[in-house]
């Protein structure tokens, strides 16, 4: 088996844990690694929450799908997804399509459902030349620091997301569920627990009540584990907030979320959970070629703005489900 060197990228904590090959090894394939690595994530990731994966050669989408595939579970489509991404091939999507200029906040991906991938690793083919990071924090340090009673309220009384789509405001039905046949569209949401609407436009309505907060199913700890500061209202600009109520009524806004029963979700604590996040956030340079393993409970994502060309690429794999 190959030899590995890990260390943490930085002196602060142990996100991300840094593997590369040892001496010797240089420009190896992450093919060639793979028992290897699949060994070092079997016994670091889930203390370290991911793996920064340097130095090795990989040669394009494919030899990336491969690659995560070779962790023994099939990657997941990207179904009820909640922002523009586009295959790149089977089981790799690219990384959320949203503007250069715009900031992506610190989320585990689809907390906002009750269904998830465990495992998501990102390629990045393209390194900006300015900008474009993806920065990590730890879901159990964001669970500790966040005010108790927020942190109570949210894991006793749950969430219930409710999403309008299409209308010229947010991504179109037919694009998060992959199809234009509404039979379909309803029979997804039957299986998942959604409740879904058909308004008098033809738009659809859906809301879901999920968790609040979760506990990783195979170490036992607490994770915050929700996308309430995406979805809340509260995330857009003062402006854009005016503009939109002006145009549509407040349950017809594109997203918001509230607490399981439908009760509002004050601006104050949103603020003050944006302000813990802030305060974990994780930030390092990516280099071209490497690839980042996350496990998606324990560890969140985001997204710098950034000038010039950008290529990162993502899979997901191993389905994960609220208890």
């Amino acid at each position: 088996m190959m030899e590995l060197v890990t260390r943490p990228l930085r002196d602060e904590g142990p996100l991300p844990l840094l593997v590369t090959p040892a001496a010797g090894a240089e420009g190896a394939t992450l093919a060639d690694a793979l028992p290897a690595i699949r060994s070092a994530a079997a016994a670091h990731l889930h203390a370290a929450g991911g793996l920064l994966l340097r130095g090795f050669s990989l040669d394009g989408p494919d030899a990336f799908r491969r690659f995560a595939a070779g962790f023994g579970h099939d990657l997941l489509s990207y179904e009820f997804g909640s922002t523009p991404r586009s295959p790149v091939t089977q089981g790799v999507y690219t990384s959320t399509e949203y503007p250069p200029h715009q900031h992506i906040p610190l989320h585990n991906e689809q907390a906002y459902a009750r269904d998830w991938p465990m495992k998501i690793w990102f390629y990045c083919q393209q390194a900006a030349p300015a900008g474009g990071e993806t920065p990590l924090a730890d879901s159990r340090a964001i669970y500790r620091a966040v005010p108790e009673p927020i942190r109570t309220r949210f894991a006793e009384r749950g969430l219930m997301y409710v999403r309008n789509y299409g209308n010229g405001l947010d991504v179109a039905w037919e694009q998060v569920f992959g199809t234009r046949d509404r039979g379909a569209v309803e029979a997804y949401c039957a299986g998942h627990g959604i409740t879904c609407e058909w308004k008098p436009d033809g738009d659809l309505r859906t809301r879901q009540v999920c968790q609040g907060t979760a506990r990783h199913p195979e170490t036992g700890e607490p994770v915050w584990f929700n996308q309430a500061h995406l979805f809340h209202v509260s995330n857009l600009e003062p402006e854009v907030r005016a503009t939109l109520l002006d145009i549509v009524d407040a349950p017809d806004l594109p997203r918001n979320v509230y607490y399981g029963d439908g009760s509002p979700i004050a601006d104050a604590d949103l603020d003050a959970i944006r302000d813990v996040l802030a305060a974990h956030t994780i930030v390092f340079p990516w280099q071209s070629g490497d690839v980042v393993m996350l496990d998606n409970m324990l560890t969140a994502h985001a997204r710098t703005p950034f000038k010039g060309p950008r290529k990162v690429v993502v899979a997901m794999a191993q389905a994960g489900r609220a208890q």
